[in-house]
């Protein structure tokens, strides 16, 4: 089926990674950086000259577009998204992307930066490549697999179907989305305008992969309200918040509930920001856990370390803030169940062995889930993601493409 065609995914990644696109979690406005307009001008207008008539970018940098069925049955309408975006972990800017061709399993050497290696002890998922054309970054920068595989095969899947119309398919949704990273990939979303009833996103790792479960995620500012007083009339009186902050720290389990210890389905407490004086600190923790009743359970284990280290300051008190930030997808999928299983089908399709995975963290498609559009996450071949050791495939790429055609082809017959 795909024997004769010139695929263009790789050549779409080489050009829409060397546009900066990383998103910035302090910033207020939406999207957090202008910048990312710059990819989604790029994409709407590459959209538009494919022939995706409706395709164009909102004032808040969504990309969205509409493949029109070609066929007479009644076929759901069902949704690709990828986010644009890329990590504030690591710089995204003057990415120089470098293709290793036949890959011959030893390691490979970043140029920009000499200790930058990439060796299959560490990226396990090397060992599975040797053949293959592996694309980095020069190794001064990240690459931008996360997430722009995804858009470059979304793009592609979309070019091979308009070239191929006795493909037969239902009428398919494009979605590409800014800020994924700093967790605000929907807030802006219009649902109404998408208009689709199913979705994937596409942005997981390893080749077949397919993942229908993420963490439930809360975010907790907890404020510790210190005593200040002159440091020369402190006796007695001042209550230090920096501290009391660094009790509570210290108090945080040292063999389990942190992300370094904790693996499979086990959730975590993790401090990730402090800040502020003497007086009054703030500390930033993300909770998460597969189970969401599990955040609860967590957050009442911070609350007995904090009360246990303001127990010994007599006139201090702290702040506990709560946020919602996803749940986890497989709470809605779980009620699809066949929104997967054909992801599991087009997987096989495209020749490969379905993995199933869940994600230790989340996607858009976990809030996009319980926004009414359940989306699991299907294989875009990122691996190495958020570092300067990021890496793909070009033949993983290649699969994906086939994978979402295949998707398209498998809705259409189901219905």
């Amino acid at each position: 089926m795909f024997k004769d065609y010139k695929y263009t995914c790789t050549e779409r990644f080489l050009k829409y990674v060397q546009v900066d696109t990383q998103s910035d979690p302090d910033s207020k406005s939406y999207p957090s950086t202008e910048k990312q307009k710059d990819l989604g001008r790029i994409l709407a207008a590459e959209l538009l000259e494919m022939g995706i008539k409706n395709a164009h970018m909102d004032d808040f940098g969504y990309v969205y577009g509409t493949l029109e069925s070609n066929t007479e049955k009644n076929v759901p309408v069902i949704c690709f998204c990828s986010h644009m975006d890329t990590s504030p972990d690591c710089s995204g800017k003057n990415v120089k992307p470098i293709m290793h061709n036949n890959y011959d399993g030893g390691s490979i050497e970043l140029p920009g930066d000499k200790n930058e290696v990439l060796t299959p002890g560490v990226h396990a998922a090397l060992k599975s490549q040797i053949g293959n054309d592996i694309i980095t970054s020069d190794g001064t920068t990240l690459l931008g697999a996360d997430n722009k595989a995804g858009v470059a095969e979304i793009m592609d899947a979309m070019n091979y179907l308009l070239k191929h119309p006795d493909i037969k398919h239902g009428t398919i949704k494009i979605l590409f989305t800014p800020d994924e990273e700093v967790g605000r990939g929907v807030d802006k979303l219009d649902m109404k305008k998408l208009g689709a009833q199913y979705g994937y996103t596409m942005d997981g790792d390893v080749a077949g992969c397919i993942e229908d479960e993420t963490f439930s995620a809360d975010s907790v500012l907890v404020r510790i309200n210190g005593v200040i007083t002159h440091p020369g009339s402190a006796y007695g009186k001042m209550e230090n918040a920096i501290k009391i902050t660094g009790d509570i720290l210290a108090n945080l389990p040292k063999d389990s509930l942190s992300p370094e210890t904790t693996k499979d389905k086990e959730g975590f407490i993790h401090p990730v920001a402090v800040s502020g004086g003497a007086e009054r600190t703030e500390i930033r923790f993300i909770i998460r856990d597969f189970i969401t009743a599990g955040l609860a359970e967590k957050e009442n284990t911070l609350k007995g370390i904090i009360e246990k280290a303001l127990s010994s300051y007599k006139d201090s008190s702290y702040d506990f803030i709560v946020e919602e930030s996803y749940r986890n997808m497989k709470e809605v999928l779980d009620t699809v169940p066949f929104v997967t299983e054909y992801a599991i089908e087009a997987i096989k399709r495209a020749g490969l062995k379905p993995v199933h995975k869940r994600v230790r963290g989340g996607t858009d498609g976990s809030r996009l889930s319980f926004m009414g559009l359940p989306s699991p996450n299907v294989f875009a071949g990122e691996h190495g993601i958020h570092s300067k050791q990021e890496w793909v495939s070009v033949q993983d790429m290649q699969k994906a493409v086939e994978t979402i055609v295949h998707l398209c082809m498998v809705w259409e017959e189901k219905a």
